[in-house]
C-alpha cells in the first residue's frame, strides 16, 4: 500500500464485498412460485391492481405454476383465455427459480415485435423492481434487449422466427407465450416447440412451460357416466389448427372445475353454460339478442341442478375451484378421486368464465355484439380470447356425435325393416373412386329409419360401380321396393374429353323408374326443390330433355337433418338409427356447421374431413319431401311387390364388378 488512506479504503470495501458475495451464495429456501410471488412482487401504481401481488386473484394459475416447479412432467401446457394472468404466472415461475435454484432460462414469444415491444420491457421491469432479484442482476455483464443475466445465469429472450436463438444455448427452463401464434416451421429448421424442447436435453429436470389462447378446431363435449362431469372430447389432431390445443389434448387434459353454490356438485364451466334473456315481441316471438339485455341478465346455469348462478358467486367458486382430468371425479369437499392420466405432458384448460377481471354480463354482451356483426373473425376472437375455447368455422349449435349415437334404437339393426315403414328411398353421393349411399324407410308423419348405408368401391368414371348401384336400388326390403333414388350429379366422373357421357345422367336414364339426378344450390332458393329436364348422351346420341333433374336448396335440407337430430325418439317425425350404427356415420352427421354472414348469405362449413353420409341424408330429406312422407299415416297402406319384380337386371358381358371380375 502506498499510504494509510489506501489501506483504510480497501479495509472498508472488503467487508461490503464479502457481505455481497455471502448474500449471493447463501441458499434461499424453495417456495411455491405463487407464494414466492406473494412475498416478493409488488405492482406499481400504474398497473391495474397496484400493491403486493395476490396470486389468489387468479387461482386457476396456481396448479399450473406448481406443476412446472414440481418437474414431474417435461412439458406443462396451459390453454386458456386472454388477459387471465398467465404471463404473471410465468414471472412467478422464473423469479422463484432465479432466486432459489438458478438455471439458464429461455423465454420465447411469437414474433420479434412481440419480444421487443411487449416482452422485453416487462422482463426488464420485473427484474429491476423485484428486490430479491435486483440485487442479483449482473453489474459486470452488459444487459441487452434479448439477454439478461441474473444470479449468474442468462435469461434469453427469443422469438419463434429466429432459428439461431432457438438452437443456441442449453436451458434448464423454457417458457413459451402465445404458442398459437408461433410459426409452423422456423426457416425450414422444424417445429419451434420441438426446437425448444431440444435445448433442454442436457438438463435432467428440464421443464418447458407453454401457454396460449386456443384458435381453430372442432370441439365436442362428452359427459362421463361415472362422475357426471362434461369433458372436452379428444379430436383428430389433423382437424385441429390450434397448436396449444393439440398439445393440451396430448397431455393429461385437466379442466378447471367449480362447485355449484346451490347443489355443491362440481361442474366444468364453458360457454354453453352461459345464459341470458332474449327480447320478445308483443306476440311472444323471440327476437335477436340485445347486448344490453345480455349484459344485465347473464348468468350461469348449473348443468346438474339447473339453477341460476350469478357473477357475485364467482370469487367464492374460483377460490374452491379444483383441476380434474377425464377418468377422475370430485367429492363435494373438493377431493379428487381417481388416478391422474399418464403422460409426459401436464395440461390444463381454463374457461374465460373464470376471469376475475370480466363479468359474465360483459362476456355475454361481447358475444352478442360479435354475432350481430356477422363477421366470422369477430366471432372467432370472442370464442378464443373471451372464452378460451376452440372456434370451428361456422360455429353453430351442432350436437356432438355421441348425441347422434343416442338416437340409435335397440329395437332394430341394419338391414331390418321396422313395422312402421311405408316407403323406402335411397341416395348416393358420388366421389372419384366410390359411391356413398344410404337407404331410409319412411313412416307416419315423416318418421324415418336408417335401413342401410355404405360404400360401393370403384372408379366412378367406369361402368362397373354403377352396375353395383343398379343392383342396390332394385332390391327390396321385407318386400318393400325402393320408391325413389336420388343421385348427386354435382361431381362429374371422368374428364369430358375422356368420358363424354355423364355417368350420373346415363345411370338415371337407364333407371328412369326410380333414379333422379340432383345438384345442390349454394344460394337460397324460392322453393326447396326446382325440377328441370336435362339432355343425356347415349352412345354418342344426344337425347333432349331425357331425364328429370332436381336442384336442391342445400341449406334447407341440411337444416332439416340437424333439426331432426334434436327430436325426441318417441314422437312422430323422429329420425331413427339402428343399434349397430357406426361412430364414423354419427360423426359425419355433425361434420358441418351453418354460418350466416352479415349480408344474410348462408354457407355450410366443414368441421371435419368426411361429410358424405351427411350429404346423403340431406338428399334423403329431399327424397322424403318428393314422396310427400309428411302425409303418411299409421294406417297408410304398404305397397309390397313380389320378389320376381325386384330382381336385379343381368349385367351385359364385358362389364367389371367391383372386384375386377369380367362378366
Amino acid at each position: 500500500m502506498d499510504n494509510e488512506a489506501d489501506f483504510l479504503d480497501v479495509s472498508t470495501k472488503l467487508p461490503r464485498l464479502y457481505n455481497r458475495v455471502a448474500q449471493l451464495l447463501k441458499p434461499r429456501p424453495r417456495m411455491m412460485p405463487d407464494e414466492w410471488g406473494r412475498h416478493n412482487r409488488v405492482y406499481p401504481e400504474s398497473s391495474g391492481h397496484p400493491g403486493p401481488r395476490n396470486p389468489d386473484l387468479t387461482p386457476y394459475n396456481i396448479p399450473f405454476v406448481r406443476r412446472v416447479q414440481a418437474k414431474t412432467h417435461r412439458r406443462c401446457v396451459l390453454a386458456m383465455f386472454a388477459q387471465g394472468g398467465k404471463t404473471d404466472g410465468f414471472f412467478d415461475i422464473i423469479g422463484e427459480r432465479l432466486d432459489t435454484s438458478p438455471v439458464p432460462i429461455l423465454f420465447t414469444g411469437p414474433t420479434k415485435q412481440f419480444v421487443k415491444e411487449q416482452l422485453e420491457p416487462r422482463v426488464e421491469d420485473f427484474l429491476n423492481e423485484t428486490e430479491a432479484l435486483a440485487a442479483k442482476l449482473s453489474k459486470t455483464k452488459r444487459q441487452t434487449k434479448t439477454k439478461k443475466v441474473c444470479s449468474g445465469v442468462p435469461i434469453r429472450l427469443a422469438h419463434a422466427g429466429s432459428s439461431s436463438a432457438l438452437k443456441s444455448d442449453s436451458f434448464g427452463l423454457a417458457v413459451t407465450d402465445e404458442v398459437d401464434e408461433l410459426m409452423a416451421s422456423v426457416k425450414g429448421q422444424g417445429n419451434p416447440i420441438r426446437l425448444i424442447d431440444k435445448r433442454g436435453e442436457t438438463y435432467a429436470d428440464f421443464v418447458h412451460a407453454a401457454v396460449s389462447t386456443p384458435s381453430i378446431g372442432p370441439s365436442e363435449i362428452e359427459r362421463d357416466p361415472e362422475s357426471g362431469l362434461e369433458f372436452w372430447v379428444e379430436q383428430d389432431p389433423e382437424l385441429i389448427e390450434s397448436t396449444i390445443w393439440r398439445m393440451w389434448q396430448s397431455g393429461t387434459r385437466h379442466h378447471w372445475a367449480w362447485p355449484c353454490p346451490h347443489c355443491d356438485e362440481h361442474f366444468i364451466p364453458r360457454f354453453r353454460n352461459l345464459k341470458w334473456k332474449k327480447p320478445v315481441d308483443a306476440a311472444g316471438n323471440e327476437l335477436p339478442s340485445d347486448p344490453i339485455l345480455a349484459l344485465n341478465t347473464a348468468h350461469i346455469q348449473c348443468p346438474t341442478c339447473g339453477l341460476e348462478i350469478y357473477n357475485s358467486d364467482k370469487a367464492e367458486m374460483n377460490a374452491k375451484g379444483v383441476i380434474v382430468a377425464p377418468g377422475q371425479s370430485i367429492e363435494q369437499d373438493g377431493t379428487i378421486i381417481g388416478a391422474e392420466p399418464e403422460s409426459w405432458t401436464f395440461s390444463l384448460w381454463v374457461s374465460g368464465l373464470a376471469s376475475p377481471f370480466v363479468s359474465w354480463g360483459q362476456r355475454a354482451a361481447e358475444f352478442v355484439e360479435a354475432v350481430s356483426s356477422g363477421d366470422p373473425d369477430e366471432i372467432q376472437v370472442c370464442i378464443n380470447a373471451s372464452f378460451g375455447e376452440l372456434y370451428a368455422p361456422g360455429g353453430g349449435e351442432v350436437p356432438s356425435w355421441s348425441k347422434v349415437k343416442e338416437l340409435a334404437s335397440p329395437s332394430y339393426q341394419l338391414g331390418q325393416v321396422p313395422s312402421g315403414v311405408k316407403k323406402i328411398t335411397a341416395t348416393a353421393d358420388v366421389q372419384k373412386n366410390c359411391l356413398y349411399y344410404t337407404i331410409r324407410g319412411w313412416g307416419a308423419r315423416g318418421t324415418s329409419w336408417l335401413l342401410e348405408y355404405g360404400q360401393l368401391f370403384g372408379e366412378t368414371k367406369e361402368r362397373y360401380v354403377w352396375d353395383d348401384l343398379e343392383e342396390l336400388i332394385q332390391r327390396d326390403f321385407d318386400g318393400i321396393p325402393i320408391k325413389l333414388a336420388l343421385i348427386d350429379a354435382g361431381f362429374r366422373p371422368g374428364k369430358k374429353t375422356e368420358v363424354p357421357v355423364h355417368r350420373v345422367y346415363e345411370f338415371c336414364e337407364r333407371n328412369k323408374r326410380v333414379a333422379r339426378a340432383t345438384k345442390g344450390s349454394s344460394s337460397v332458393m324460392l322453393r326447396p326443390i326446382a325440377p328441370t329436364k336435362v339432355d343425356v348422351n347415349i352412345n354418342g346420341t344426344i337425347r333432349k330433355n331425357a331425364i328429370d333433374h332436381y336442384r336442391l336448396d342445400t341449406d334447407f335440407f341440411k337444416r332439416w337433418v340437424h333439426e331432426r337430430l334434436l327430436w325426441e325418439t318417441d314422437q312422430l317425425g323422429a329420425w331413427h338409427l339402428p343399434v349397430d350404427v357406426s361412430e364414423d356415420y354419427c360423426k359425419q352427421m355433425v361434420s358441418e356447421a351453418r354460418l350466416k354472414k352479415a349480408s344474410g348469405q348462408v354457407s355450410w362449413v366443414q368441421r371435419q374431413k368426411d361429410n358424405h353420409y351427411f350429404d346423403c341424408e340431406a338428399m334423403q330429406a329431399a327424397a322424403g319431401k318428393l314422396e310427400n312422407v309428411l302425409q303418411l299415416r299409421e294406417n297408410s297402406p304398404v305397397i309390397r311387390v313380389s320378389k320376381k319384380t325386384t330382381q336385379p337386371q343381368k349385367r351385359k358381358p364385358g362389364w367389371l364388378d367391383n372386384k375386377g371380375s369380367i362378366w
